[in-house]
């Protein structure tokens, strides 16, 4: 079910001259990572989100500086075309239950109520950043994916995972009603391992962690870890290296270590990718996003990602006819965040 919470207009704020419009627009819309903050406006019938600008989290203390950053250089954009936010809707990287939304991978913390009345909004929504890209599924377009043969048809229930900061799953349902988010926290699953050298990641890890769930090896944190892990296993000094430099050198092919470690990499995510779409029944698609399998490229397209996400014995078959995608377009979680405040109206 849908974690989606509805505030009440805040009665100081409909009383100003420059109140927000009755209407219901402007809308403000965000996507908050571990990283990065993406905001943006849509105003118009046509549920557009533009003007989208992206703020690193560790330039502002919290999420209101970031959101009155923002605002600041809209207005001086729209000049008197400006309008405050009637309603908005914030995408988080983080498990969203009762009113204080603390993030998994990085110091922001807000109160949604806190929040609403400080930007006077007739409604603020809090959903979970992957529930908002599971919520934009059915409307990407080719344009905006990229697949591994034929391209997803959005029907039934589909999956998203997502590789960024941290790792991220969703999907989403059809229903006579329409379209309903199936919100959760698939990254903190136990990875599992499909072959011995994986095993022997697993090992290798489980020296730091006493639990190794998926996030811990499949994500911009993890990277780090999954390095090491595989440098252990090949028997060969571990460098010291930022998750970018592992994947520029893994690409470059300079650095074997690094490759092996890209390689593991897309092999371990095709499993896991696997897994969510036989728990989920994603007969649509799973559909993947976050910020690091853009950058693999063709490398992606040429690892054992598919042939891993269908090695489920006696449930290949079923797999086969599961489409897989990438997520080319990286603001479609605020597309999705958008179609959230459209459902509030039914």
């Amino acid at each position: 079910m849908s974690t989606i919470k509805q505030g009440k207009v805040n009665p100081a704020a409909a009383g100003r001259p420059d109140a927000p419009s009755t209407s219901g627009r402007p809308w403000l819309v965000a996507d908050i990572g571990g990283t990065n903050a993406r905001f943006g406006w849509v105003d118009g019938d046509s549920g557009q989100v533009q003007h989208v600008r992206k703020l690193p989290t560790a330039d502002h203390a919290q999420p209101a500086d970031a959101v009155r950053a923002y605002l600041q250089g809209l207005t001086q954009a729209l000049g008197s075309a400006y309008r405050p936010p009637a309603r908005a809707a914030f995408a988080v990287a983080t498990a969203v239950a009762g009113d204080e939304v603390a993030f998994t991978n990085s110091h922001w913390r807000f109160s949604r109520s806190a929040l609403q009345a400080e930007l006077g909004l007739q409604a603020l929504l809090v959903l979970n950043d992957f529930e908002a890209l599971a919520l934009s599924l059915p409307r990407l377009g080719p344009a905006q994916l990229r697949a591994h043969g034929a391209m997803p048809q959005p029907s039934g229930t589909l999956a998203v995972i997502g590789p960024g900061t941290g790792l991220g799953v969703g999907g989403v349902t059809q229903t006579r009603l329409g379209w309903v988010a199936l919100p959760g926290e698939g990254g903190h699953v136990t990875l599992a391992a499909s072959d011995d050298f994986e095993a022997a990641l697993l090992q290798q890890a489980r020296r730091e962690f006493p639990h190794v769930s998926a996030e811990r090896l499949l994500s911009g944190i993890g990277l780090p870890m999954l390095h090491r892990a595989v440098a252990a296993v090949m028997a060969v000094p571990a460098a010291a290296l930022t998750a970018e430099a592992i994947v520029e050198r893994g690409l470059s092919g300079s650095d074997a270590v690094c490759v092996r470690m890209l390689d593991a990499f897309c092999a371990l995510l095709g499993s896991f990718a696997g897994n969510v779409a036989l728990t989920l029944g994603a007969r649509g698609g799973v559909y993947i996003g976050g910020g690091i399998v853009p950058r693999l490229g063709e490398f992606f397209f040429r690892s054992r990602f598919r042939e891993c996400f269908e090695a489920k014995g006696r449930f290949r078959e079923y797999l086969q006819g599961i489409p897989t995608a990438l997520i080319t377009d990286t603001l479609a979680a605020l597309s999705g965040a958008a179609l959230a405040i459209e459902q509030l109206d039914g």
